[in-house]
Formats: C-alpha cells, structure tokens, sequence
C-alpha cells in the first residue's frame, strides 16, 4: 500500500536507463509501471520463499531450498512478455541464492502466485495459525481449496494463461465443486503443511501491528471477479475479517474460521 509513494521517492535517484524491479506480492507491477513508465519496470514473482524478517538486517527462511527439489522460485518477466537481456541478467543475479529464470509470462506468474497468497495469507493473518496446523484443519483446508478456486476462476476468465497454483494446474483449482478432484486437492493440502509451523507474510504484519495487504490481495481477486462475472464469496468473507483486523474491532482469533465459515453459508 505504500508502492506508489516509494516509487515517487525513488525514481528520481534511478538514471534514465535504468530500471524498477518489484518482488512485492500482489499486483504492484502495474502502478509501478503508470508511474516510471512500463518499459522501465520489471517484475519478479519469488515463489515459495518463505521468509521473514524479524529484525533489522537479519532474513529467516522457513522453506526448502527450491532448487533442491526442482522449483524455480525466481520468475523475472516484462509486461510485454519479451524476454529481455535485462531480465535474463536479473534472474542470472537472483539465481545466486536460489533458482531463477526469465519468464515471457508475467501475468500468469503473477497471478499463480497471487492465487497461492490469496489461499493462505488472510486465513493464516486473521486466525494467527501456522502452515502446519492449517495443513490439518479440514475446516481451513475447505476454505483454503475454496479460495484458490475462486483466484483460479477469475484468472483463467481473465484470459490469462496462468501457471500451477502450489504445485497444481490452475484448471484443476477452478474444479474443486467436482467431488474427485476435492479429494485430490484435500490430499494434497493436508500433506503440504511445510517443515516448519511457518506465518505468512500477512500473519507476520498483524504481528508487527502493519496493515494488512488483503485489500490488494484477496481484494484484488474479488474486484477481477466482478469484472467477469464470478463469484467470490469465500475471498469477500476472508477480506471482511481481516479489514475488521486492520481496522481493530477484531482481533486475531481461531474462531474466524468459523466466522468465514457461516458467512459462506457451510
């Protein structure tokens, strides 16, 4: 939320050839690039990274090492898709702590990784549990799938060609209502709690005493929703909460799971 004020701050400090790159969550590579101009920006998506930071100057890192296991965490694209010398050198930098490539995918990265924040930020940040106690709740699990269903509507709706969300095709997101593929993706949910008890970045801001970024996350997922038409009841209870966070007149608690629950009419 404070994107557009940093980029004002900064760019008169960047020489004309110079670039902006985000690794921010969200949507920001666009207000960025109304800002500095799209040809001046670049995005990069850090996929399944993990990490926080507590204190000044010193990161933790609760995931695996992707490379390890065959995931590219670095994505760097333009807007326009081209790959780029300048996106090549990016991801040639960012591929010294772990891998990286140059991707003539941006939106569609974008939007997976979106779909991935989407299904787990708000519910982590509002209830203040970890990776692996949301891996065992089949409550959050069904709130989880449920999300990411949405996300992965709205994206394909949108036309964009959106890459696998947590490991699985987003197509197969978009039809968690079938009762097969439900159990496939509870399976898969129940088994991915991660090595660690791990926060997202959102639960680590309500910690902090930050606002949250749900407006720009799950907001932005119900917002494309309305745009073409689907629904996206699960997102709208998950932002209710957490602006009620944001806002104080609720605190952190377990029982918004519930309270996501009901909302939802389950």
């Amino acid at each position: 939320y404070d994107t557009e004020w940093a980029t004002h701050f900064i760019k008169r400090y960047v020489r004309e050839d110079g670039f902006f790159v985000s690794l921010q969550n969200c949507w920001n590579d666009v207000p960025i690039g109304e800002i500095v101009g799209s040809t001046r920006q670049l995005g990069c998506i850090a996929s399944h990274i993990e990490v926080a930071l507590w204190k000044p100057a010193l990161v933790t890192r609760g995931g695996a090492v992707g490379r390890d296991s065959g995931h590219t965490v670095f994505r760097v694209g333009e807007q326009d898709g081209r790959i780029t010398p300048r996106a090549e050198k990016v991801a040639a930098l960012l591929d010294n702590i772990d891998a990286a490539y140059a991707s003539d995918n941006l939106w569609g990265e974008r939007w997976a990784k979106l779909s991935q924040n989407s299904m787990g930020n708000g519910i982590s940040a509002s209830t203040g549990l970890g990776s692996q106690q949301m891996a065992e709740d089949p409550r959050l699990r069904l709130i989880r799938i449920n999300l990411a269903k949405e996300a992965a509507k709205v994206g394909l709706a949108m036309g964009l060609s959106v890459v696998a969300i947590n490991g699985i095709s987003a197509e197969t997101w978009a039809d968690a209502d079938k009762g097969d593929v439900f159990e496939e993706l509870d399976a898969h949910m129940s088994s991915h709690g991660g090595r660690v008890n791990w926060l997202a970045s959102m639960a680590q801001d309500v910690y902090k005493g930050r606002r949250s970024e749900i407006n720009l996350m799950n907001g932005l997922v119900a917002q494309k929703g309305r745009e073409v038409a689907i629904p996206t009841p699960y997102n709208d209870a998950v932002i209710e909460v957490m602006n009620g966070i944001d806002d104080k007149t609720l605190e952190q608690d377990e029982a918004h799971v519930d309270r996501v629950l009901k909302a939802v009419g389950r």
